[in-house]
C-alpha cells in the first residue's frame, strides 16, 4: 500500500512509526511532506521518502493522512486536491474538523475522519473514525489497515459529533490518565518515597491494571471491588476520592471537552 503523509510532526511520525512497526507499507511505499527543514532532515531516518511538497507526496498514493494542525487544515486540503488519485482516500486526523469540511475543501468525497490518540505513537492508541459517503469496501480496508497499525482499540462511528465525543474521551483522555500518575508520584513522595521508586510502582501499576482490564473482560467497578476490602486501606482511599467528587470532576472535564471540539468546528 502506498502512503502519503501530509505533515511530519509528532502524530504524523507516530503514523509513520506505527505503520512500518506493523508493516502495512515499506518505506519505499512511504512519502512524507513536511514543510519545516530540521524535522524532514529527522525524518529521513526512517528511510521514507521526504518532500516539501504536499502535492508530491499525494501522487501515486493509495492512502493520503492529513496530519496538519486544524488551523491550517482548509488550505492544506485546498493545495493537495488536485493531486490526489480518484481510488486514493483521504485520512485526516485534525482534531475539529468536520468531514464535510474535509471533503468540502479538499474536493474528494472518498474522505474519512479520524481521531486518534497519544499512544498511537507506540501502538498502543484508540482511535475513532467516520467514514464518508464515497468510501469503497477497498478504501475502508486500507483504512483499517492503517489505524490497525497504531491503535489497539478501532471504533467506528456515525457522525461528527460522536468523533467530538470521542475527541472529549480518548483523544484527550492521555491527558486526563497523566495528571492522574503525576498526582500519584507527587503524593508518595511528599509522603517521603523516592521519586524514582514512586515513577516506577505507579506506571507499572496503571500500565497493568489496564491491561488486567482488558484481558479480564469484568466491568471495572468488579475489579474495583475485588481490590477493595471492607475497612481497608483502599475503602479509606476511594472514600476521599468520592468525597472530593472524582467522578463529578471527571463528568465535567469530558463534558468541558466534548463541548470545546465542538466550538472549533467550521460554522455550517
Amino acid at each position: 500500500m502506498r502512503i502519503g503523509i501530509i505533515g511530519g510532526g509528532f502524530m504524523g511520525e507516530a503514523f509513520l512509526r506505527g505503520i512500518l512497526r506493523a508493516e502495512v507499507a515499506s518505506p519505499a511505499e512511504i512519502a512524507v511532506a513536511e514543510v519545516v527543514e530540521a524535522r524532514r532532515t529527522e525524518l529521513t531516518e526512517h528511510g521514507v521518502r521526504v518532500t516539501d511538497d504536499p502535492q508530491s507526496a499525494c501522487i501515486g498514493a493509495d492512502v493520503v493522512l492529513l496530519a496538519v494542525k486544524p488551523d491550517v487544515v482548509s488550505e492544506v486540503c485546498e493545495s493537495i486536491a488536485g493531486a490526489i488519485g480518484s481510488d486514493a482516500v483521504l485520512v485526516s486526523i485534525a482534531a475539529g474538523v468536520a468531514l464535510s469540511d474535509i471533503q468540502r475543501h479538499s474536493g474528494h468525497r472518498a474522505s474519512v475522519r479520524v481521531m486518534p490518540n497519544l499512544p498511537a505513537a507506540v501502538g498502543e492508541g484508540a482511535a475513532a473514525y467516520l467514514l464518508g459517503d464515497a468510501v469503497t469496501a477497498d478504501q475502508r480496508a486500507r483504512v483499517d489497515q492503517l489505524l490497525g497499525g497504531v491503535a489497539a482499540a478501532v471504533v467506528e462511528v456515525s457522525d461528527d459529533d460522536a468523533v467530538d465525543l470521542a475527541t472529549a474521551l480518548h483523544g484527550s483522555g492521555p491527558a486526563y490518565v497523566y495528571l492522574v500518575i503525576e498526582s500519584m508520584i507527587d503524593s508518595a513522595v511528599r509522603l517521603g518515597m523516592k521519586r524514582p521508586d514512586a515513577e516506577a510502582l505507579v506506571l507499572a501499576t496503571v500500565a497493568g491494571s489496564a491491561r488486567y482490564a482488558i484481558e479480564s473482560g469484568q466491568h471495572p467497578a468488579a475489579l474495583r471491588n475485588a481490590v477493595t476490602s471492607p475497612g481497608g486501606t483502599t475503602a479509606a482511599a476511594l472514600g476521599e476520592l468520592e468525597a472530593a467528587g472524582l467522578r463529578a470532576a471527571f463528568d465535567d472535564a469530558i463534558e468541558a471537552a466534548y463541548g470545546r471540539a465542538q466550538d472549533l468546528r467550521e460554522p455550517e
